[in-house]
């Protein structure tokens, strides 16, 4: 209950950047990537968990420098990582002469087998990404919305984007034990994408993600119980029910296009050269 506790609020936290700044596609593809690190790991005899989250922060790395480059498109660079990472890691087990090991709940979870050292883990990377986004709100916001403007500003855009792409990595990585590398994207994705239909606001977004992400991993920790499922699946099950729920009834409303930080009405980025991003309504 602990670990769906600390992964359902990390992962609500972490979706709103993910769904502010459209990295869906980049989240899976680091779920992927993250494959080979794993295979690495469990050969040697390593942790499968930091094996994972290296070969994660590797491929985040390598998948900013191949977006920055002049005419590169971003989601090519993303799809070379999701599909070279998982690749690489089936090769490398398949070189693996005799190698037995299950790696099964480290792509689907299990939730059930939870150590005291994976608490301490989820409870130290939750902690970690609550703190870095709120010191770094307006920053995060402005370079989300206005790359062009942040960086007439005087911000530095690139190392704002990696930033959000290693805690993505640190995120996925933590809400292994709980659904595994493959049912991470729906536990952080959908409940942001949900609190996204029904507000614009940014605090009422980030409460209600993360209430949603925290209440589709209990749920589906009790249903798994219940019906003898397991509980990655259930848990990623409440989550895009909860998404779909969401759609259909917000079907009829108005679109929103704009994220705001507050007041209910749209803000404005308003810079000078040199100083801070201000906003105004």
């Amino acid at each position: 209950m602990l670990e769906a506790l600390l992964v359902g609020t990390v992962c609500g936290l972490i979706g709103v950047q993910v769904v502010l700044r459209r990295q869906a596609f980049f989240t899976m593809a680091m779920t992927h990537a993250t494959f080979p690190g794993v295979v690495v790991a469990a050969v040697t005899g390593l942790n499968l968990y930091l094996g994972g989250a290296a070969a994660g922060v590797l491929a985040a790395l390598a998948v900013t420098a191949l977006s920055r480059r002049r005419g590169q498109d971003p989601s090519t660079a993303t799809a070379v990582a999701l599909a070279a990472g998982f690749a690489l890691g089936a090769a490398l087990l398949s070189a693996q002469n005799g190698f037995t090991r299950d790696l099964t709940a480290y792509l689907t979870g299990s939730i059930l087998t939870v150590r005291t050292e994976d608490l301490l883990v989820a409870a130290a990377v939750t902690v970690t990404v609550a703190l870095l986004l709120m010191l770094l709100h307006k920053e995060l916001l402005f370079t989300a919305f206005d790359p062009a403007g942040s960086r007439a500003a005087g911000y530095r855009t690139g190392a704002m984007d990696l930033l959000v792409l290693v805690l993505i990595e640190a995120v996925v990585a933590t809400a292994v034990p709980a659904v595994g590398t493959i049912l991470t994207l729906a536990l952080v994705v959908a409940p942001a994408g949900a609190a996204r239909l029904w507000t614009n606001r940014l605090a009422p977004m980030t409460a209600l993600a993360v209430a949603i992400a925290v209440t589709s991993a209990v749920g589906g920790l009790y249903i798994s119980r219940w019906y003898d499922i397991a509980a990655g699946g259930a848990i990623s099950l409440v989550a895009a029910t909860v998404f779909i729920l969401s759609l259909t009834a917000t079907t009829t409303r108005r679109p929103r296009h704009a994220c705001t930080t507050g007041g209910g009405r749209q803000r404005h980025i308003q810079v000078s050269p040199g100083a801070p991003a201000g906003s105004r309504s």
